[in-house]
């Protein structure tokens, strides 16, 4: 078994979208079905806990203070006196904001999905600071994990049930030339939240299967963490040197969970993470 530590003891229903925030030093991360934003500092154990309105995918820094909110109903901006408000808002029955990760150019790339996980239902869409959007990818059945190359070069996406991790080529905003990375063998969970490292191999928790895997570049499996919890969510590297891996887990569908599960674990020096840009609205 991984040498995981316990870093946020909790019950979270769906713990989701681990991210670093450098400038504050603290980890964020969401809890979407109890529509809640989590911080925690590891140097100090100090948490807070803020409650959306929404159930809230992804909560992301901003490089001006305060957050960028991927909700139920569009995508929002919290600033670092509470203030809120929408920055684009595209209700639609049945669906909700989920995974969303900030481009090397300071784009908040969104994810949707519906509650019934409908093939189709979700897009993938690109919002900049002053609230344009373009949506990449509009037949998505349960939009999850992104991020990008060190060079910028390469973004990586994850659609679970297709039960692959793609990868696109990418350049001055745009992701074209989409073919597979790797593709998760049946019975060992579907794809959900990535990171990728500074050597450029992508990190991803497999839902329903209990662990996390690291793939090169070339798509070859290299590393397995397994972990204790059934639903890893996502990873996120973190601390003081990028080097510890935080990991998001859920309760949620479980009849008898793990007592874990819905707790953010750590695994201390598991390798070296890339700093991640802030969202520029």
């Amino acid at each position: 078994m991984t040498a995981y530590e316990v870093a946020v003891r909790a019950e979270a229903e769906l713990g989701e979208g681990p991210t670093w925030d450098p400038a504050a030093g603290r980890l964020i991360w969401v809890d979407i079905l109890s529509s809640r934003v989590h911080t925690y500092d590891p140097a100090t154990g100090r948490r807070t806990v803020r409650t959306t309105e929404q159930h809230v995918g992804a909560a992301k820094p901003r490089a001006g203070g305060g957050l960028v909110l991927n909700l139920r109903d569009g995508v929002g901006l919290l600033d670092g006196d509470g203030a809120f408000r929408w920055l684009h808002r595209d209700p639609v029955p049945g669906r909700r904001g989920n995974d969303a990760a900030v481009a090397p150019d300071g784009s908040l790339w969104a994810g949707t999905m519906r509650y019934d996980e409908a093939p189709g239902g979700g897009t993938l869409s690109r919002v900049t600071g002053d609230g344009s959007v373009e949506v990449v990818l509009d037949d998505v059945a349960v939009s999850n994990g992104t991020g990008w190359s060190p060079d910028g070069g390469l973004m990586y996406y994850v659609d679970s049930p297709t039960g692959r991790i793609d990868v696109f080529t990418y350049a001055d905003g745009r992701a074209t030339g989409r073919r597979t990375l790797a593709r998760i063998e049946d019975g060992a969970g579907f794809p959900d939240g990535l990171t990728v490292d500074a050597d450029g191999c992508v990190w991803v928790a497999l839902w329903d299967g209990g662990a996390i895997r690291r793939y090169t570049p070339a798509g070859k499996l290299d590393r397995v963490l397994e972990l204790p919890v059934p639903r890893p969510t996502a990873c996120a590297f973190g601390g003081a040197d990028l080097g510890d891996l935080y990991i998001t887990t859920a309760r949620t569908g479980l009849a008898a969970p793990h007592p874990l599960a819905g707790s953010v674990l750590v695994v201390p020096a598991a390798g070296k993470g890339l700093a991640q840009p802030a969202f520029t609205g």
